[in-house]
């Protein structure tokens, strides 16, 4: 981690990157072109929740607070990269990232760890190698509820051809439990399987499961998925 002196230089805050211009440009058209191809929402309520969530795994595992607030920035910014192409958006939002917190005055130590926590967070070509990283993957793949689907009516998502939609219209509820005393983590789910069943969950979210894993790894901790109460990992 960045020196505390370095870390004092300029403490760029979620709050400040909230108000930023470019980002809240690049996130509002970001969420706009993906819509635009059939993709669940990846605007700012998305972001807010990442970025909540990454801070509090990050705060509740005892890590230094500017690191949760580095994790927090982190999962803001994560999906800019959609402004762009959803192909490699992870890469393109962390260099998108570069050039706005370099403008913001953020020293490069910092820089660089939210950069590569930004470039690894998608399970094609992710590798979280950081605590701030790690979070980050857990807490945007934590995010599964039907709020996510632009189709609200309930007949039209449970018709729907497209799982993703199903399965997240499904999710009624999701909560990411966070125990610093056992270092586990529980991802749990509950699921209206009138409209989606579990399987079609396993079907679409495994490989992220694992990457999640993996990342608890990197936090000293065991990742667990409790879906309708029962723990099925």
């Amino acid at each position: 981690m960045p020196s505390q002196d370095k870390l004092m230089e300029n403490r760029i805050t979620l709050d400040e990157l909230k108000k930023n211009k470019t980002v809240v440009v690049y996130l509002e058209m970001a969420d706009r072109f993906i819509g635009a191809i059939g993709y669940t929402e990846h605007g700012a309520r998305h972001a807010d929740l990442v970025a909540h969530i990454t801070h509090n795994i990050l705060q509740r595992l005892d890590y230094l607070e500017r690191e949760a607030e580095l994790g927090a920035i982190a999962g803001y910014l994560h999906d800019i990269g959609n402004a762009i192409s959803r192909q490699g958006h992870g890469v393109s939002a962390a260099l998108l990232t570069k050039d706005i917190l370099e403008k913001m005055g953020m020293p490069e130590e910092e820089i660089v760890l939210v950069m590569n926590a930004i470039g690894n967070h998608e399970e094609e070509y992710g590798w979280a190698t950081h605590p701030i990283a790690a979070a980050l993957v857990i807490a945007d793949k934590a995010d599964v509820h039907r709020s996510r689907v632009r189709q609200k009516n309930k007949e039209a998502a449970r018709k729907s051809n497209d799982i993703h939609d199903r399965v997240n219209y499904a999710a009624q509820k999701s909560f990411l439990r966070v125990d610093s005393e056992k270092r586990t983590i529980f991802l749990e789910i509950q699921i209206d399987t009138s409209i989606s069943k579990v399987m079609e969950y396993f079907e679409i979210f495994l490989t992220r499961m694992v990457m999640c894993r993996k990342a608890a790894e990197i936090l000293n901790c065991q990742f667990g998925l409790v879906i309708n109460d029962v723990q099925l990992l």
